[in-house]
């Protein structure tokens, strides 16, 4: 996969399938977004472990290895775009409005967890809107979704996703503050 192509959902779902890391693309991707968005510095080596996901088969090969430190790449170089071109990595719009809706909640389910294994300090200094981020990605990860009016539902989701968006985007960011050093921090 080339550095300046970026991974797709389906691409990461058969990396996810093939070393049976026991979780849905879309909640690998909101961990190592989470665990970013809570202030972590990841290395692809200790990426797995750090997120407490491990290959059935215990080792990586190379090709696969490349493809984590890929997304890896991907997901702080999104999160760090100037463009806030940041976007959950979820299923193609063409899938099934269920299937697009459980891997938003699987997403938010990979987010918190991997948010909180950055540890204790990621929560300590957290804004109000950070805090209520954090409660409606929750929210959204426990949720069972009934489904009525298509097009309704379609906007819905919509919403939603961006809604994702612009939460980690806002946790990120104050992440990045908290880690600044003092003489950098904007007031």
């Amino acid at each position: 996969m080339p550095a300046s192509e970026p991974l797709s959902h389906d691409q990461l779902d058969a990396f996810v399938v093939r070393l049976r890391l026991g979780v849905e693309a879309s909640e690998l991707h909101g961990s190592l977004c989470g665990y970013l968005a809570g202030g972590a510095q990841p290395h692809g080596h200790d990426l797995l472990p750090a997120l407490q996901l491990e290959s059935a088969d215990n080792a990586l090969g190379e090709a696969d290895q490349a493809l984590l430190d890929g997304l890896l790449a991907q997901c702080r170089d999104a999160l760090d775009d100037s463009d806030l071109g940041f976007e959950p990595l979820l299923p193609e719009d063409d899938r099934p409005l269920d299937v697009r809706a459980e891997a938003i909640a699987a997403w938010c389910r990979g987010f918190l967890g991997g948010f909180g294994l950055a540890g204790p300090q990621a929560h300590a200094e957290l804004s109000d809107d950070a805090q209520e981020v954090l409660r409606d990605f929750g929210t959204i990860a426990a949720s069972a979704f009934a489904y009525g009016d298509a097009d309704e539902d379609e906007d819905a989701l919509i919403e939603v996703q961006e809604f994702l968006r612009v939460g980690a985007l806002l946790l990120y960011t104050e992440s990045l503050a908290r880690h600044a050093p003092r003489g950098n921090r904007v007031h």
